[in-house]
């Protein structure tokens, strides 16, 4: 028993020798470089963290990451609960086409949906020219190259990634818990407090965590909408690679970025598995 044993596990091993073989080419051995190319400042190894840390220009950089990817973040679960809750109580044919709604901009690249975002955020573009015709304002609004327009189209592209974990955590209450709520005489607002948010809370977790992670490392959205006082991290490691020629200390930069990342896996790991993420994510 035991030599099955030993044979099965050396056979699974063999098995997954190619695959571990391509994760530490394409994945371990670039970020190992890039770990160590972040300590190749000719001011000494720790100069590049210094500054990244040090610079207050940078650290604001870093605080407009956070506060941007936080307020996508917000707002996307804001929308995504009730879209996620009438996807588990409307009909199968209108469930398809809300499903299809909320899916098939996923099918379209990033970037053209940008671009659509600067076509219809600017000032003689079609919501403006809504707004001002309906009255509502007297002149057109400020929508484009600054953080409202960032936060518009981001939140527009993580939608999906937000209504997914939710809908399939709000799919798995029993209706009947709902009824029972509801016969015992509690309102539609107790009830939705009482019983339906916290039992779906486990998928709000896990949809906030997964749009906040990819927040965090957004880069032709903010680029587009965006203007120099939006600037993120992603967007400050393009620059300090290509105008500054900079290595280094982008390296830094990067490294900074993929801790934050880490760190926020960490504290969500106390409320939402990784594993749960992962199949969000499918």
């Amino acid at each position: 028993m035991s030599g099955a044993g030993g044979t099965s596990k050396g056979a699974a091993a063999a098995l997954m020798a190619p695959a571990l073989l391509v994760v530490a080419i394409v994945f371990l051995a670039p970020l190992v470089r890039l770990f160590a190319m972040s300590f190749e400042a000719k001011a000494g190894p720790m100069a590049t963290y210094l500054e990244v840390l040090g610079d207050p220009i940078y650290r604001h950089v870093f605080v407009n990451t956070f506060v941007v990817s936080a307020t996508v973040t917000v707002v996307a679960i804001a929308i995504a609960y009730p879209t996620a809750f009438a996807l588990t109580r409307i009909g199968p044919a209108w469930r398809t086409l809300l499903f299809a709604c909320v899916l098939f901009p996923l099918w379209i690249s990033v970037l053209v949906r940008t671009f659509s975002w600067m076509l219809l955020l600017e000032r003689n573009g079609p919501i403006n020219r809504a707004l001002v015709g309906s009255g509502l304002i007297d002149q057109p609004l400020s929508l484009l190259f600054n953080r409202t327009g960032v936060l518009i189209g981001m939140v527009q592209v993580l939608l999906p990634y937000a209504v997914l974990p939710i809908y399939a955590a709000v799919l798995r209450i029993d209706p009947a818990l709902i009824r029972a709520s509801e016969g015992l005489g509690a309102s539609r607002l107790r009830t939705f407090l009482s019983v339906l948010l916290p039992l779906s809370m486990r998928g709000v977790a896990t949809a906030a965590t997964f749009v906040f992670l990819l927040a965090l490392g957004f880069f032709i959205t903010p680029a587009l909408l965006g203007g120099p006082a939006s600037m993120t991290l992603s967007m400050l490691i393009d620059s300090l690679v290509n105008e500054r020629l900079d290595w280094p200390l982008a390296a830094a930069a990067s490294m900074v970025l993929m801790v934050a990342a880490l760190i926020v896996v960490g504290l969500a790991g106390r409320f939402v598995s990784v594993r749960a993420i992962a199949e969000a994510h499918r």
